[in-house]
């Protein structure tokens, strides 16, 4: 542990979507080794705003335990602390940062955008709508809340990929099924539960610029990041059913234990074998990989061989 480093928080934070595949819990344990690396504690809250999958969080924990992990308090609920979120948009409205927006995905996929905007950037349609234009387009479909920024893109420092400036547009914080925007709540949560350090995989690290931003604009500390490799299949997609036995579940059927999978997401990442806890004194971020770990199976395929 360092000393220096303030008793802060990291976290994981999954959606109840359906189970934990591989590489969310090399990524859980890699937030947990960075945490309790740095003498902070490590929490797990679940974010069920959106798709919820019946018994998916009961196996989503029971995993997480299963590999070693142990958090540090109650696993908090998205879904439980909406008042939140209403009141950071009730903070930005009362600034005048934020307005109505009618437009689809499909229009905003479609409509042109600035010459080096991502696609899928908001082209800002819906900005400077006047009263009588407002009010005409309520009446077609219900209005979602979106940011009025006052820049196009802020950088960030990541732990593991230094400085990185992504886009920042007029994102959603309400959508018009009245549901908290995901980029709105993971700021007012992190910054609620005293997280500090966020660590989670780098597909997520174009989201932490705006994220970033939103904090400051709320008086509020953004967390430092650190995006971690993903493990994808053979094809270097993200991974899916399709990719055989990829969850522990699947895994312990096929002859797997919990701490082989466990030891296995760790010598992937060129630590040795656990318990979580007899690792750190050899966790050392810099010597993470950068690139992705392909998996072929591998695991399934040991545990079917006869053992010695």
């Amino acid at each position: 542990m360092n000393p220096a480093v303030p008793a802060g928080a990291g976290r994981f934070a999954p959606s109840p979507s359906g189970d934990l595949h591989l590489g969310n819990l090399r990524t859980a344990m890699l937030a947990w080794l960075f945490a309790r690396s740095t003498g902070r504690r490590f929490l797990v809250r679940i974010e069920d705003l959106d798709r919820v999958r019946a018994g998916a969080e009961h196996r989503q924990l029971a995993d997480l335990a299963a590999v070693g992990l142990a958090w540090d308090a109650e696993v908090v609920h998205q879904s439980g602390r909406i008042p939140r979120y209403l009141d950071a948009i009730g903070q930005l409205r009362g600034r005048g940062l934020v307005y109505e927006c009618y437009c689809t995905r499909r229009e905003i996929l479609h409509a042109p955008t600035a010459p080096h905007a991502p696609q899928g950037a908001y082209p800002g349609t819906c900005r400077n709508l006047g009263e009588s234009e407002r009010a005409e387009r309520r009446r077609g479909r219900p209005a979602a809340l979106r940011l009025r920024a006052d820049t196009d893109h802020f950088t960030v420092r990541d732990q593991l990929h230094g400085n990185y400036t992504g886009t920042v547009d007029d994102m959603v914080l309400l959508r018009n099924d009245g549901v908290p925007a995901y980029n709105l709540a993971v700021v007012v949560d992190d910054a609620a539960q005293g997280v500090d350090q966020v660590v989670r995989g780098d597909d997520l690290l174009s989201s932490a610029p705006r994220q970033a931003y939103l904090a400051g604009l709320l008086g509020l500390h953004a967390p430092r990041y650190a995006h971690v490799p993903l493990v994808l299949n053979p094809e270097h997609r993200r991974l899916a059913k399709r990719d055989g036995a990829v969850t522990l579940a699947e895994l312990v059927r096929h002859g797997q234990t919990a701490d082989g999978v466990r030891d296995a997401l760790l010598a992937s990442l060129g630590l040795p074998a656990g318990p979580l806890e007899a690792v750190l004194p050899a966790f050392d971020p810099a010597a993470l990989p950068r690139e992705p770990w392909i998996y072929r199976g591998e695991l399934a395929e040991d545990a079917a061989l006869p053992r010695a």
